[in-house]
C-alpha cells in the first residue's frame, strides 16, 4: 500500500538520468538500465503466462521465478562500486529448481526432433515472447558483464530460464492438445 504522502512521480528523471542503487546517476539509456528494464519487461511477461488458465498448477513456480526476477533486477539496478545497501542473491538451488523441472516435464513430453515454431496456441505463444525476451535479457547481461561486476548466477539464471520456457511452451501445447508446428526447411 502507497501511503499518502508517497507519489510515484518524482520528477528527478525528466533530464533523462536515473539513480542506480547507491545513489549514482546514469543516462536511462545506458546499457545497465536496459538490461534491469528487460528483466522487468520479462517479468511482466511471466506474470501473463501465470494468468493463464492452463498454469493454474505451476503459478507459484512462475510467482517464485518471478521473485527470482525482481531479484536479478536489485542486483542489476545497483552501483557495483558505491552500494552499501544489501540486495537479495540468487543461489544454486534457484538454477537446480528449473532443471528439475525442465526434466520433469521432459518425462511427458514427445521427444524433440526438429525445431519448433512458436504458435499453435494463444497461451504457448506467450509464453515463446517470454522466451524471447529471456534470451534478450541473458545476451544485454552478458554485454554489461564485459564493464562491469555482474554476478555469475545472473546469466546462469536466465540462460536456464529461457531454456525453461522453452519446455514449457511444450508442456503448455501438450497439455492443451495444441499442435506442435515443426520448422520444415525449404532445400
Amino acid at each position: 500500500m502507497i501511503n499518502e504522502s508517497m507519489k510515484i512521480y518524482t520528477k528527478t528523471g525528466d533530464q533523462g538520468l536515473t539513480s542506480l542503487i547507491g545513489g549514482t546517476r546514469v543516462p536511462k539509456s545506458s546499457l545497465r538500465i536496459d538490461c534491469y528494464g528487460t528483466v522487468d519487461e520479462l517479468n511482466s511477461y511471466l506474470g501473463l503466462l501465470r494468468d493463464q488458465e492452463v498454469n493454474t498448477p505451476r503459478r507459484d513456480l512462475l510467482k517464485e521465478i518471478q521473485d527470482r526476477l525482481f531479484t536479478i533486477g536489485a542486483s542489476l539496478a545497483s552501483d557495483p562500486e558505491k552500494s552499501k545497501m544489501k540486495i537479495p542473491d540468487l543461489h544454486a538451488e534457484d538454477v537446480a529448481l528449473l532443471e528439475r523441472e525442465m526434466d520433469r516435464m521432459n518425462e511427458h513430453l514427445p521427444e524433440l526432433r526438429m525445431f519448433v515454431l512458436p504458435g499453435g496456441h494463444q497461451s504457448v505463444s506467450f509464453a515463446h515472447v517470454a522466451r524471447c525476451v529471456c534470451r534478450r535479457a541473458e545476451r544485454l547481461v552478458i554485454g554489461l558483464q564485459d564493464d562491469s561486476f555482474v554476478a555469475e548466477l545472473v546469466v546462469i539464471y536466465l540462460n536456464r530460464l529461457s531454456d525453461y520456457l522453452f519446455v514449457l511452451s511444450r508442456q503448455m501445447a501438450h497439455e492443451l492438445g495444441a499442435e506442435e508446428v515443426t520448422w520444415k526447411p525449404r532445400l
